[in-house]
């Protein structure tokens, strides 16, 4: 009988590394937003996972994970943008590999290791915008000038875009297809999760994690049902008049006009 072979994907910065063991540990802090738990839930102690996070904090030049302490709702840990993106990168990796150890092909699905190099060169993308999702492209339905395009992300958030029929062919998107969604956090609107009608294609459930207040502006940043993070930058008065607070259960609203799309090229 042939041994099963894993993969060790390990990312190297100049300061450090991302070995399985901390991706393992970004993918416990993903789901539950607290130090403490995920070092439980992967069998690290405390210390090491303060410890691992603080060296992947440096791994590329801006931090991967998000602290708050203390306050009435305790502390928490989250990913930043950044965070999410080195993740979705080592799982993209540690899955092409996988893949190509694989004794043979998934007859079921002969494209599999296209779709894996397409989404890795989605994550290669490198923008101004504030979120980005790649994903996977559930419907296209094409109109007379515009077409309305349906993106599953990882972990079951659904994101629609609205983007001309010109741009649809250019980009090639096709069911069963991959994508990058980039959303401007200054697009993104935040409203009371329950009671509420919106003509917004796009309503997003979460859980607001952290609340930044500047001069005049707030950076606001959701876990989203799905697990994935999503920032809105929102003035202070809108903090202030909601309520927004950590653990506040809030609704994301997004425009599809507003979604940008792209494709690895």
């Amino acid at each position: 009988m042939t041994p099963t072979l894993e993969p060790m994907i390990e990312l190297r910065g100049a300061s450090g590394s991302l070995s399985p063991q901390r991706a393992r540990l970004l993918e416990a802090l993903d789901g539950h937003g607290s130090i403490s738990a995920a070092a439980r839930a992967i069998g690290m102690s405390y210390k090491g996972a303060w410890d691992a996070i603080a060296a992947l904090n440096t791994l590329t030049g801006e931090p991967l994970v998000a602290t708050t302490t203390g306050g009435s709702h305790g502390g928490g840990a989250s990913l930043t943008a950044m965070g999410q993106r080195v993740l979705a990168f080592h799982r993209a990796l540690t899955a092409l590999q996988r893949r190509l150890l694989a004794d043979s092909a998934d007859p079921a699905n002969p494209n599999d290791l296209d779709q894996l190099l397409g989404r890795l060169g989605n994550l290669m993308l490198k923008t101004s915008a504030r979120n980005q999702y790649e994903g996977t492209v559930l419907a296209v339905e094409r109109g007379a000038v515009n077409s309305e395009v349906a993106l599953e992300l990882e972990g079951g958030d659904r994101l629609v875009a609205i983007i001309t029929n010109h741009s649809v062919d250019d980009l090639g998107l096709a069911p069963g297809g991959s994508a990058v969604a980039l959303i401007k956090s200054t697009f993104v609107l935040l409203a009371a999760a329950d009671g509420l009608r919106t003509s917004a294609r796009n309503a997003l459930a979460g859980t607001v994690e952290a609340c930044r207040e500047g001069a005049v502006n707030a950076e606001v940043e959701l876990a989203l049902a799905g697990g994935r993070r999503l920032v809105a930058t929102v003035t202070n008065a809108s903090v202030h008049a909601l309520g927004i607070r950590p653990g506040l259960p809030m609704t994301a609203l997004v425009k599809a006009s507003h979604v940008i799309l792209a494709v690895a090229v």
